[in-house]
């Protein structure tokens, strides 16, 4: 089972509209330069087209690493042994797994829920990521606050609009 594309291009958007507002200097940009160690001319000599660009391609690749965390229905297409045909969405080849999406297809596929999950992953795997990398780079706990915060916030929306849309 694959997500629909598209959707997961549009979650694609929100780390990139997240951070120009939660790096905005009249947020916590100023916080984030400073406990980084970045300032003003590091960030003006950067090709920001191709920082924004890569960005815009690893968030494609969040969105579908995202999509089964918080998109359960993902799960059933494993107990019928990964067959290919499944995977994209062929749910007739295997008549249990059609009665199964049948009955319980669309359960726990609210933006809320997906929210949860992203939200979660958030705290239970970019916290740790983000503090190990900040420990042995000697940055500051604020700068591990500062980013989990930002992207809890964002794989809760992610998560968000892949459960309820793709």
């Amino acid at each position: 089972m694959i997500p629909n594309l598209g959707i997961v291009a549009l979650a694609a958007l929100i780390p990139m509209i997240m951070g120009f507002l939660y790096y905005n200097p009249k947020t916590l940009g100023t916080a984030w330069m400073e406990a980084s160690g970045v300032d003003e001319d590091t960030m003006k000599e950067s090709n920001m087209l191709l920082v924004f660009g890569a960005s815009l391609l690893l968030s494609f690749f969040i969105g579908m690493g995202i999509f089964p965390l918080a998109v359960h229905q993902t799960g059933l297409v494993s107990l019928f042994g990964n067959d290919p045909s499944l995977v994209l969405g062929d749910m007739n080849s295997v008549p249990e797994l059609g009665s199964l999406m049948d009955l319980y297809g669309d359960r726990f596929r609210t933006f809320g829920h997906g929210a949860l999950h992203g939200f979660v992953a958030g705290i239970l795997i970019v916290f740790p990521v983000m503090g190990t990398n900040n420990l042995f780079e000697r940055k500051p706990f604020k700068l591990t606050i500062i980013n989990t915060g930002y992207w809890s916030i964002t794989l809760a929306l992610m998560g968000g609009v892949l459960c309820q849309w793709a």
